[in-house]
Order: C-alpha cells, then sequence, then structure tokens
C-alpha cells in the first residue's frame, strides 16, 4: 500500500470536522438559563405563597370564633389533619418505594429508637401547633408565629461554632435574641387586647401562648440533624443512620401519622368534646331546604379546594426549591422567593382586605372599630365570600378593633418583623450555599421529609449548613482529589470518517482540559490510547511487514486534525516497536499525551475483548505498578523530547513518564478508564459529567450516557427510535429499580478500583472453551464486564444529560448481523445474574429481589417477544381483513415457521434476504392496520375501542416521553417507522439470532482482505513488459531516483551534499550488516528485530537502558541534535522492522520548505498566545520568515525534505535573527520560549526503543494471556458441534414457550368471546355514554399481558426518574458552573 503525498504546495485546502472549533456559550442558551431560573424562582415563591395561605385560611375557618356552624368547623379541622398527613404518606410511599428496590440493610435499633422518638415528638408539637393552637389565634399572629421554629437550630448553631469565619457567630445569637424577642411580644401583645377588651379574647389565651412555644420548640427538633452533621459530632450514628434511612422514614412516617390522629381525637374528642360524628355526614336529607344544600356542597367545596390547593402546592414547593437548588441558581430561584414568602402572603393579605372589604354587603367602613362590629350582623348572610369574611373578622380580633387605643397592634407588627428576621439570619448560609455539578437531593437537604404547614421554613431550614466535600470539583482546589483518566479506544476496520470523529473529540478535550482561557474547575490529567486491531500486511513477494490501509487512514487523519486545531504539523513523534507490534507517540498541542498501538495479530490476538484485557492490565497493571514503585521508571536518554513538551511554554522532562509520576498521589479510586469505540464523537462535557458521578459516589464502577445512532437511511431511522426508546424507558428503568445492566463500550467510563477488583478483571480474561463461554464472553464483552462488576457489588449508573454519538448499522445485513452477536449475548449475561441473584443481592445493595423479579418478568417478555409480535400481526389480519380470531392466529404462525425452517436450511446472506422480503411484507401490513384502526375510530365515532385505546395510549405514553425529554423531542419522528418495523425486530430478527448462535463472528466491519497484501511504497513507475515467451517487470522507486540523483551529483560535482533520502538508505544497509555480523560486541544491549516480534514463548535478552541518575533534570535540554538523542554509533546500530521507515516518512513531511513555514508562523503564535505581546510576536512570525525564505530559496524544493546539516544550519540562523528582535524589542525574557518554538517545528520523528521494563512487561502479558490463539482442526470441530447443540437447545426452549402462549390464546379465542371478555362501555367523544359495550377478546388480552404491562411499568419508572429521583432532572447536569455548553448539547 502506498503513502499517498499529504500536502502539495498547490493544495492548501483541509478538511474541518465539525465540532472542532471552539466550544463557546451561546446568548441563546444564556437567555434560556435566566428563564428557566426566574420561571423556577416564581414557581418556588408563588407556590409556597399558595401553600402557606391556604393553610392559614384552613385554620381561621376551623377557629372557635368563626362564624361557620360547629358541623363546618370540625369539618375544616379534619382537612388540616389531612393537610399534615399528605407529605407523610407521600414519604412512606417513596421510601417503600426504595426499601423494596434496595438491598434491604437491618437497623440498629438503637439509633432507630433515637431517631423515631425524635420524630414522634416534632409531630407531637406540629399537631398541637396547627390542630390546637392555631385555630384560637387570629390570622396574623399564625402568620408570624411559625417563626419561631428556628430556635433549636440557632442554639446548635452557637453552641457547636459552625460559622467559618468567628465574627459570622453574631447570626444565630441575633436569631435567638429576635426570635425570643418575638414571643415577649407575643405576650405583650396579647395582654393588651385582654386589657383592652378585644372582642374574642378570653383570659384563656395566655395558656394557648405558652403551648405555642412549646409546641414550636417541638417542632423546631425537626431540624436537629443539620446542625449536627455540620459540626461532625455524631458522625457514627449519623452514617450509620444513612445505611438503613429509607426503612427508618418508612416507620417514622407512620408513628407520625398516628400521632397527628392521636392529637386530633384527644383534643377535639376528650378535652373539647366537640366531635359529633353524624356531623361528618353531608349527604341531602329529606328534610333539608335547598339553601342547607347549597351551604354543605360550599363547604365541602372549600375544604376540598383548600386541601388540594395545601397539599399540591407544598409539594410543588419543595420539587421546584430542589430543581433550584441543581440548576445552580440558589440565590435567586431558592433563597430569595422562599425568604420573603411571609411578606408575600402579608402583602398580599393586605391587598385583598382593602381591595375586597369594602364589597362587604352592608359592611361600616367608617371607622374600623365600626366595620368589625357590622361584620358580626353579616355572619348569617350568604351575600359575600364565606373565605374573605372569615380572613376579615380574624384580622378584627387583633388590636385594630379596640375601642380604647389601636397603638398595640404595633406591637403584632413588631413580633412579625423579629420572627421575620430571626428566621433569615438562622438561616444566612443559604444564600451562600455551593451546589455540586452532579448533586442529589439528600446531599442538598437533611431531611426528605418536608414540613407542609411551614414549607418554607422547612426549605431554608432543611437546606444542609454544610455539605461534607471530600472529593468535590466545586470547592477550593486543595480539597479537590485530582485523578487521572485513561481514554481507551478500540479500533476495528474504521473509516476514514469515523477515525475523524474519535481524534476530533480527543483533541476538543485536549483544547478543554489545557487551554487557560477556558474557566472550569475540573481537576485531571488525561491519556489518549488507540488500539488497533489488524494493523499490519505481509506484502506478498518480499514477506516483509507494513501497516496497512486502516493504520494509513490514521495517521493522515491524525495529522489532518492537528493542522485543523493549531494549522501546523504534529509537533512530537515517536515511533516504537514493540513486542506486540508498534506504537506510534504524540504530544497533543495543550501538552497531553495520545498513543497509537498497532497490534499484529500474528503477535498478540485481535478483537475487542483482548484490546480491553490489553489495555487494562497496561495501564491500571503495570503503569500501577510503576507509581507504587517510582525507582523502577528508568529515565531515557532523550534530550531532545524534553524542549517539545509545553504547558503554556513550560517545559516537562518526558511527558509519559511525567503522568505516572503525578499518578503516584492518585489512588485506583480516582484513576478511571474510558472505554470508547473508533467511531465515537462526544463533548468534554459529556466526559466530565461521568467523571463526576464517579467522583461524587464511592459504590460505582461505571457510568454510561446517552448513546445517538448516527447515519442515514431506514435502518438508522429505526435505531434512532429505538435507541430513544431503550434509553428513555429500560436503561432509566433499570437505574431507578436497581441498576444499569449493561454499560456500553462506546461510551462508558469505568472506575479503576472496580476493575481491578476480585473476580472482575482476572475472570474478564478468561479465555471461552465452551460453547456457552463463546456467546457470554465474546460476543458482548461490554455486557459481560458489567455483570461481573455487579456480582462483585459495584453499581453501573445512567447519565440522560452525558450524550455521545456513534455510527450505526445502515445496510439491512450488517444491522441483523450486529443484533445477532446482541441478542444472545444478553439474555446469557441475564441469566448468569439471575443464576447469581442471590449471591449478588447479598454483595450490590443496588440490587434487590424485587429487582430480580422484575428482570425475571423482563426476560420472560423478551422470550416471548415472538408469540407477542405474532398475536400482534393475527390481530392485524383480523381487524384489516375481518378474519376470524382463531384462523387469523393460524394465518400469523405461518410466516415465522416458514422464516425458521429457511434459517435452518439456508445459508446466512440468503436468511438476511428473505428476512428483507418479508420485513417489507409485514412493514405493509402493519401501516394498513395503522390506518386501518385510525378509520375504524373515525367510524365508532369513539376512540374507546380495544385497538383504539392502545394505540392511542401508545402514542400518548411515547409523546409524553419524547416530551419530558426536550431535547431528544424529534426522535418521536422516527416513531412510524420503529411501529411498522416490529415483526422485523422482534420476530425475524430474534429467529435469526437464536438460529445462528453458533456463528460467532464479529459479523460487522469484516473484510475479504484476507489474503496477504503487497506493499508499494513511493513507487515512480510501474511497467509490465512482455516479450514472446519472456515476461519482464520493470519498476523505479523513489530510492532508486534519488540513488541516481546523488551519483549524477557526485560526478558533476563531488562536494555536494549527499541528501537524507540516501543517507537514510545508507544507514539501513548498515543496520543490515551490524545486524546479520557474528560479533556480539556490536550486539550488547541491542534487542534484535526478531527478538522484539519473533520470540515471545522465548526468555527475554536484556538490553541496558541509558541511565545517567546523577545528571540533573534541567541539564536534560535540547544540546543542538536534531536526532531522537541518541549517539550516532547508537542511532546506526539501532534495528528497524521494514514497517517502520514508511511511518516516518509521512512525518518528515513537515519538514518540507512549504510546512515548515506555516508550522513556524503557528508555533510562535501558539507559544506566545498568552503573553499580550501582539506586536512583537507579529514581528518575530515576519522576520524568521525572511530568514527563512532566505535561507532556504534556490537551495531546495517547496516538496523536499531538509537535512540534518540544513537543520542545524537553519536552526541556528532562526535563533540568531528571534534574539536580534527580542533585544531590540526588549523582551529578552521570551528567548527561551521563542528557542523552544524553533526546535519544536524543526525536530524530526523519533525512531525509539521501549525500555526493558516495559518490554518485558509485555513479553509476559502476551505469553500469559494475549498470545494468539491456535486452535486445531478436532477443537474447532468440537465447539462447531457444541454451539449448534446449544443453538438447537435455545431455539427448542423458544419455540416450546411460545407455542405455548400461542396455543393458550387459540383455545382461549376458540372458547368464545362472550365467555372469556372484558367489556368497555362504548364513550361519545362530548363524554356522554351510548349504551354500547366492547368486548376485548383474549387475542387483544393475551397481546397486552405480554407487551403492555412491562411497557406500563418502564413509563412509570421513567416519570419517577424524570420528577423524584435525585438524577433526572434534565438540567441538573447542563447549567454546570464551570462547563462550557454548546449547542450540540442542547
Amino acid at each position: 500500500m502506498t503513502f499517498c503525498s499529504d500536502k502539495d504546495t498547490w493544495d492548501p485546502f483541509q478538511l474541518n470536522p465539525i465540532g472542532a472549533e471552539k466550544e463557546e456559550k451561546r446568548r441563546c442558551f444564556e437567555l434560556f438559563q435566566h428563564l428557566v431560573a426566574g420561571f423556577v424562582g416564581i414557581m418556588v415563591l408563588s407556590s409556597a405563597v399558595i401553600s402557606k395561605g391556604s393553610l392559614l385560611v384552613l385554620s381561621t375557618l376551623s377557629s372557635p370564633t368563626s362564624t361557620r356552624t360547629p358541623k363546618e368547623r370540625q369539618y375544616y379541622v379534619l382537612m388540616l389533619v389531612c393537610s399534615l398527613v399528605v407529605p407523610n404518606l407521600l414519604v412512606f410511599l417513596k421510601s417503600l418505594w426504595k426499601c423494596a428496590f434496595k438491598n434491604f440493610v437491618p437497623p440498629n435499633m438503637r439509633t432507630m429508637g433515637i431517631v423515631c422518638g425524635i420524630e414522634c415528638l416534632v409531630s407531637l408539637g406540629t399537631s398541637i401547633l396547627v390542630l390546637v393552637v392555631m385555630p384560637q389565634f387570629d390570622v396574623l399572629t399564625n402568620l408570624f408565629i411559625s417563626g419561631g421554629v428556628c430556635m433549636l437550630s440557632s442554639v446548635l448553631q452557637i453552641a457547636f461554632r459552625l460559622q467559618r469565619e468567628n465574627w459570622k457567630i453574631i447570626f444565630p445569637i441575633c436569631s435567638l435574641m429576635l426570635v425570643l424577642t418575638g414571643y415577649f411580644l407575643l405576650g405583650a401583645d396579647y395582654y393588651v387586647r385582654v386589657s383592652s377588651f378585644v372582642s374574642g379574647q378570653e383570659d384563656d389565651c395566655y395558656w394557648y401562648v405558652g403551648i405555642a412555644v412549646f409546641a414550636s420548640f417541638l417542632v423546631s427538633l425537626t431540624w436537629w440533624e443539620n446542625p449536627v452533621q455540620a459540626s461532625n459530632n455524631m458522625q457514627e450514628m449519623l452514617t450509620e443512620l444513612d445505611t438503613f434511612r429509607d426503612f427508618v422514614f418508612v416507620i417514622s412516617s407512620l408513628l407520625r401519622i398516628v400521632v397527628i390522629a392521636a392529637v386530633y381525637l384527644i383534643y377535639h374528642v376528650l378535652i373539647q368534646e366537640n366531635i359529633a360524628w353524624s356531623d361528618f355526614d353531608f349527604t341531602a336529607k329529606a328534610d333539608d331546604d335547598e339553601n342547607t344544600i347549597a351551604r354543605h356542597r360550599e363547604t365541602l367545596d372549600i375544604g376540598l379546594i383548600l386541601l388540594f390547593l395545601q397539599a399540591f402546592f407544598s409539594a410543588a414547593c419543595h420539587w421546584f426549591g430542589v430543581v433550584a437548588c441543581k440548576i445552580h441558581s440558589v440565590r435567586m430561584s431558592f433563597a430569595f422567593p422562599v425568604c420573603f414568602t411571609g411578606p408575600a402572603v402579608l402583602i398580599l393579605g393586605m391587598i385583598l382586605f382593602l381591595t375586597q372589604s369594602e364589597d362587604l354587603a352592608g359592611a361600616d367602613t367608617t371607622s374600623i372599630t365600626d366595620f368589625c362590629s357590622s361584620l358580626v350582623e353579616l355572619s348569617t348572610k350568604n351575600t359575600s365570600t364565606v373565605v374573605m369574611l372569615e380572613i376579615t373578622k380574624s384580622i378584627c380580633r387583633t388590636s385594630l378593633s379596640s375601642h380604647y387605643w389601636t397603638w398595640p397592634f404595633s406591637l403584632l407588627a413588631l413580633e412579625g418583623i423579629c420572627m421575620w428576621l430571626g428566621l433569615i439570619t438562622c438561616t444566612y448560609y443559604v444564600w451562600n450555599f455551593r451546589v455540586q455539578r452532579i448533586e442529589r437531593t439528600t446531599e442538598l437537604f437533611v431531611r426528605r421529609l418536608y414540613e407542609s404547614a411551614f414549607i418554607d421554613l422547612s426549605l431554608l431550614l432543611n437546606t444542609k449548613m454544610k455539605v461534607v466535600r471530600t472529593r468535590n470539583q466545586e470547592s477550593v482546589v486543595d480539597d479537590v482529589e485530582n485523578c487521572v483518566i485513561y481514554l481507551c479506544a478500540t479500533m476495528w476496520h474504521e473509516t476514514y470518517d469515523e477515525m475523524l470523529k474519535i481524534l476530533t473529540s480527543m483533541f476538543r478535550l485536549d483544547r478543554y482540559r489545557g487551554d487557560p482561557k477556558e474557566e472550569h474547575k475540573d481537576v485531571f490529567d488525561f491519556e489518549c490510547h488507540i488500539f488497533v486491531d489488524d494493523a499490519f500486511m505481509i506484502e506478498k513477494e518480499t514477506g516483509k511487514k507494513f501497516v496497512n490501509e486502516y493504520v494509513t487512514d490514521l495517521i493522515h487523519v491524525v495529522i489532518e486534525v492537528y493542522r485543523v486545531f493549531t494549522n501546523k504539523e504534529p509537533d512530537d513523534v515517536s515511533i516504537i516497536e514493540t513486542p506486540y507490534g508498534g506504537r506510534l507517540m504524540f504530544v497533543m498541542p495543550e501538552g497531553n499525551m495520545l498513543y497509537f498501538h498497532l497490534k499484529d495479530k500474528q503477535l498478540i490476538r485481535n478483537k475487542k475483548r483482548w484490546s480491553q484485557i490489553m489495555y487494562l492490565y497496561y495501564l491500571l497493571g503495570w503503569k500501577g505498578y510503576i507509581v507504587k514503585n517510582p525507582q523502577k521508571i528508568t529515565r531515557q536518554n532523550n534530550p531532545c523530547r524534553a524542549s517539545l513538551i509545553s504547558l503554556d511554554g513550560e517545559s516537562f522532562l518526558l511527558p509519559q513518564h511525567d503522568n505516572d509520576s503525578k499518578r503516584k498521589h492518585i489512588s485506583d479510586d480516582n484513576t478511571y478508564i474510558m472505554a470508547l469505540d473508533g467511531d465515537t464523537d462526544f463533548h468534554p462535557a459529556a466526559l466530565i459529567l461521568l467523571v463526576d458521578r464517579l467522583r461524587k459516589y464511592g459504590n460505582v464502577g461505571a457510568a454510561c450516557g446517552r448513546i445517538h445512532p448516527t447515519g442515514m437511511g431506514p435502518m438508522v431511522w429505526y435505531q434512532k427510535f429505538e435507541y430513544a426508546v431503550g434509553h428513555w424507558l429500560q436503561k432509566t428503568a433499570e437505574h431507578v429499580f436497581g441498576s444499569v445492566l449493561c454499560s456500553p463500550g462506546c461510551f462508558s467510563l469505568f472506575r479503576g478500583s472496580a476493575l481491578m477488583d476480585d473476580n472482575v478483571l482476572k475472570r474478564y480474561t478468561t479465555t471461552a472453551t465452551r460453547a456457552s463461554e463463546y456467546v457470554q464472553y465474546d460476543q458482548g464483552e461490554d455486557r459481560w464486564l458489567c455483570t461481573l462488576l455487579l456480582q462483585q457489588g459495584w453499581r453501573v449508573e445512567y447519565n440522560a444529560a452525558s450524550d455521545a454519538y456513534t455510527n450505526s448499522p445502515q445496510e439491512f445485513k450488517e444491522f441483523y448481523n450486529q443484533r445477532r452477536r446482541w441478542g444472545p449475548s444478553t439474555l446469557a449475561n441475564t441469566l448468569d445474574l439471575l443464576h447469581s441473584g442471590n449471591e449478588t443481592v447479598k454483595r450490590n445493595s443496588s440490587i434487590s429481589r424485587l429487582y430480580i423479579f422484575y428482570q425475571i418478568f423482563t426476560v420472560s417478555s423478551s422470550i416471548l417477544g415472538p408469540a407477542s409480535v405474532s398475536l400482534m400481526i393475527a390481530g392485524a389480519f383480523q381487524f384489516v381483513f375481518q378474519i376470524e380470531g382463531t384462523l387469523s392466529i393460524i394465518i400469523a404462525v405461518i410466516p415465522p415457521i416458514f422464516y425458521m425452517l429457511i434459517c435452518f436450511l439456508a445459508k446466512p446472506n440468503a436468511q438476511i434476504i428473505i428476512a428483507a422480503i418479508m420485513s417489507v411484507l409485514y412493514a405493509f401490513l402493519m401501516l394498513a392496520s395503522f390506518f386501518a384502526i385510525i378509520g375504524d375510530m373515525a367510524m365508532q365515532g369513539t376512540f374507546i375501542t380495544p385497538t383504539g385505546l392502545f394505540l392511542v395510549s401508545m402514542a400518548v405514553m411515547y409523546l409524553v416521553t419524547a416530551i419530558l425529554h426536550p431535547q431528544e423531542f424529534s426522535m418521536i419522528i422516527y416513531g412510524l417507522m420503529y411501529f411498522i418495523c416490529i415483526p422485523s425486530g422482534y420476530l425475524l430478527l430474534t429467529i435469526y439470532s437464536l438460529v445462528n448462535m453458533h456463528i460467532v463472528t464479529w459479523g460487522t466491519r469484516e473484510t475479504n482482505k484476507e489474503k496477504e497484501e503487497k506493499m508499494t511504497q513511493n513507487v515512480l513507475c510501474d511497467r509490465n513488459c512482455k516479450l514472446c515467451c519472456w515476461d519482464m517487470k520493470l519498476q523505479v522507486t523513489q530510492e532508486t531516483d534519488n540513488l541516481l540523483l546523488q551519483q549524477l551529483q557526485q560526478a558533476v560535482n563531488p562536494n555536494t551534499q549527499v541528501t537524507e533520502q540516501v543517507v537514510k538508505e545508507q544507514q539501513a544497509n548498515t543496520k543490515k550488516e551490524i545486524n546479520n555480523a557474528p560479533n556480539e560486541e556490536n550486539n550488547k544491549g541491542i534487542l534484535s528485530n526478531d527478538d522484539s516480534v519473533d520470540s515471545i514463548p522465548k526468555k527475554e535478552s536484556a538490553y541496558s537502558s541509558i541511565e545517567d541518575d546523577n545528571e540533573d533534570d534541567d541539564n536534560m535540554l535540547y544540546d543542538g541534535s536534531l536526532y531522537s538523542g541518541f549517539t550516532e554509533e547508537e542511532r546506526e546500530i539501532l534495528p528497524q522492522s521494514d514497517w517502520v521507515q514508511p511511518v516516518k516518512e509521512e512525518f518528515l513531511k513537515k519538514l518540507t520548505y512549504a510546512n515548515m513555514k506555516r508550522n513556524l508562523q503557528e508555533q510562535i503564535r501558539y507559544t506566545l498566545r498568552n503573553k499580550n505581546q501582539e506586536d512583537v510576536c507579529e514581528e518575530l512570525v515576519m522576520m524568521l520568515t525572511d530568514t527563512v525564505n532566505g535561507e532556504l530559496k534556490d537551495k531546495v524544493g517547496p516538496e523536499d525534505v531538509l537535512s540534518d546539516s540544513q537543520l542545524e544550519e537553519l536552526q541556528y540562523a532562526l535563533n540568531e535573527a528571534a534574539r536580534r528582535i527580542l533585544k531590540t524589542n526588549r523582551m529578552e525574557r521570551l528567548e527561551r520560549r521563542v528557542k523552544r518554538a524553533i526546535e519544536k517545528t524543526l525536530i524530526a520523528p523519533q525512531v525509539e526503543k521501549l525500555t526493558e521494563e516495559e518490554h518485558d512487561f509485555w513479553k509476559k502479558l502476551l505469553e500469559r494471556y494475549l498470545a494468539p490463539i491456535v486452535d486445531d482442526k478436532a477443537h474447532k470441530e468440537e465447539v462447531t458441534r457444541e454451539l449448534k447443540s446449544l443453538r438447537n437447545k435455545a431455539v427448542f426452549l423458544y419455540f416450546i414457550v411460545n407455542v405455548l402462549w400461542i396455543v393458550a390464546t387459540f383455545f382461549l379465542q376458540a372458547i368464545g368471546n362472550d365467555v372469556i371478555s372484558i367489556k368497555i362501555e362504548k364513550i361519545w367523544p362530548n363524554g356522554t355514554s351510548s349504551g354500547e359495550y366492547l368486548k376485548v377478546e383474549p387475542l387483544s388480552l393475551m397481546f397486552l399481558l405480554s407487551f403492555a404491562v412491562l411497557l406500563v411499568v418502564q413509563f412509570l419508572a421513567m416519570l419517577y426518574h424524570r420528577w423524584e429521583d435525585e438524577e433526572g432532572l434534565i438540567l441538573e447536569n447542563q447549567i454546570a458552573n464551570g462547563l462550557v455548553i454548546t449547542s450540540d448539547d442542547l
């Protein structure tokens, strides 16, 4: 294969891959952020006002001094009881849900007893305050008195000294003093009321004031855990409590409900004796007049409406408050609206009082006293609004209606101000509350339960005073634990465009990580590794090994991408021969490392799983070993490289070893492996979100993102909707119920310590020997690795906001072959997990027995998939062609049986062709069925038909799901394509996968170029001459041409300098002579080509590494030589394989005259980009370009590669010119940077060798785990026989189960609709009943049982994930501090 010319002077044009441009915040997106934050803030404020206002109205209506009848007052008290019960009931259901789907941890009875006791006291205080005290007070007092519940929080803040700055202790001290002052003013206010004979005030009010203070203290116990956890006291108990908190909430919520009921019954039945159970009967009696009936209806409506408003908007306020924190709008959308809820309620009440009081019929508005007196007469009239009348009358119970003086009303006003200021000063920390990029509700708020009676105070006091930030990326940089990320992409015959995607993504991450202009606080280091399977080919005639066309494309892509991002060629390239093939090493623009590992299938096992084992052992095993044993890191004598590595212009020695030395401070828990495919496209934000998740939750072993298939055509359209539904419903349900079962290898982040755990990586190296192992291990390696993690106790999570894009099969054949691998592997791994269910439940806290049952139900539905689809097709036949139910079942099962026989008899290609034809026919049938159902609904005049209900419910379900995923709403367009392809995807594909289970080839990206290929490099002329019986082949190569030119030049001018190509040829000949020489001294310490490639089983020959421990690192700088750092003798005797020289020549093109000028200009600009010296920079660029032109013009051609001597002369001239310019501009401090930029421009690609230790590691790894598998013919036949036997068993199982299901349906259908059917009343669109009934036949019923039930369960899980789960918010991860969110993320 020939390396094509990369760039010519007349071809300056280049490809600019999508996404290579720098990410910038969009104005529209910033505006959208502010609009969302404003909307959430308004919703928090409005819902809090409605919740608080409705509770005040209920307490006013239930007051003994109200104008309502005793019967009505008791009804309103009951509504107050229900409003207190609702939040406890919600917490009970949610905690029960979590206990059911999580591993149960037995509680510590002592801790549980303490917590339940505190919860009972809190419930006692809340019940007394709301049910006993508040009905006795006026509405304004009830509004103000709730501020006193922050008492205990203030005391604990003072006691534990939680303030980071000592002066801030003044806040809780002021809060406590203000609350106590408020209670004093409350007592003084009621004393003045009694003394001034305010209407409705009795002497017993003092008792209620005392009870109110006591009850408020009990309520303040609610948030005892907040200051305690912030002070690091009782951490052992709190940590223990976290393990069984859900179970404690189940018990405590029931106890709270019991206490609420007990207070209600004791006070109103035993003490007040004012409950008559018959009063709760509001049904119309025979002797009731119309006014009585209307009043009862009005009372019912008012009570239920107020209860709904109070319960619903309390929950809504809590939810929107969580949203406000998660979108990082704490001040504007959370703190401000919640803090000003009380004043907002007061202002709104005053406005209503002033505007509506004049409209009260017959009210005397001459004075406030006369006005309040006139309300007594209105109490028996129904001409006024009940709520407004009672609120007005409650306000008149204050000192405003005093006949003597009204100035004591100021006491009430001062009480309200003190209580409100006391709350604000107690919760001052909320205004500086910082939220991480990913934050669960349990880490934002101390308690899951909210107090609906005090929703604003509950949100403020429940906000954590100090979130524990052991690994928080948003805190001070010194507190952040650094992490290292190894991006590992596996390639198998990718196209040029696919390679362009993955490399563009890696260079984007390099720019994100290293650009100092990026404002982010992520602390991480990373390396990029690309493992290329089947990277070499053998030339037929000579037997020489060269890189194949895929590696050639990869080299061209990396040069192209480097040029796009930097407008220059790669600076530092190293070519290394390795025992597994070869390695190319690059330094990316910002200084991060990029490696290409070229695998030779004759030396190492190919395919994805073995590539994963290769990089896991290399990165976690070998690199982890040298980190723990730093003395093993051998210093290479390669001084040239040190001058080329620059992060913002600063030099580092040996970047790959520098990264390894950094890792010594990083634990295995913070070492992450990012598994990628060779065609994955992602943005840095997507990766950082996965990193945040693993940083935050120590039990998460792997995390995956949302995978988007790309491509064109009907097959891609089908997969777009299939992937969307799979992530929206299936993966979300797994995340909610337990743990994700499969983290796809195209975009998943794994924790190093999880992979290094027992029974994970070691077992992952198992070579398949049995038939079932071939299916489970090699056909779906990603799912098997996740199964091992789950069985070891690690959790696998899904992050919906982390988007990645990968190519999907565009051809029908490729799609079927891909799913032929995935289907059996998925089933095998799921059955393996279910088989070890008992042990997994014990080990894994995320997996419960109920989750195992859910997976059993899922597997059962999957096994019954062919029968379910057959029943659907039978229904289509019955509906479209009006065929009898039993006959339609018989017709529907004939095509699947026919296709199954075809799969057993025909070859795979013929099977796929027939499947494609049948898929088209089925699609027409499904489309006809779709329009026939719509037509039937139009004819019937209603959609309340069995088929109509199914179609409409499915459409509504998918539409709601799409609406809840607004960024992916467009996927709904492909829903029709998915619907008509259901028979192909769930019936024919299942049959094809099962019958071809014995085929264990990859099936995708296969190549026909298995034969040896011929490598023609730099061929200038290739002619075949035939004369009679004499054939002659004439071939002129670039080397031959250069040799002839050299001879001609020497003949003309003996002093002419030989070209670099000739020098290389001579060096190559010298190497061959040395390698063939028997003298051992010449070969001492040199690893021969045969040793490095063909002698893996043999004992490794040692060689001495060049090392000088006494040499200072600062002296390891460039010494003027542009060679690879070895001496002249060492360079000549360094052996090279045949593939090295062509690869090196490809990168040498950067040293042509034409490329060098551009590279030098961009290198200077890049080096001085942050020095604010644009004028000096441009002057340097202009003068150095002139220097290059002056030195090389008329000496070399634009496409000629400069020789070493020319490079040395040019470097000296450039350094002198730069020194003069900088001295003239008095910028001598930049001279070192500029010289390094010149060195980087002139450096040639290096041919290096591995250290002795790493070479020994690779040999042992290959020998132990990765040596190519050579199976004899007998073993292959035995495996084939076992695979076919396994195939037959699986097909028989599937066949029997599905046949039994269809036969059961057939007999139920044959019995008749009248015997077994479900009747549904037919309703017209206007809501009236038609008097007719529609019957759900057994055919439809069996289909619904096998298909629709699972879909509904997953839909409910999706709703929970979107609205309730801690990670379900769409905006949670995207509106993130420090991350650049682009339009692609929208």
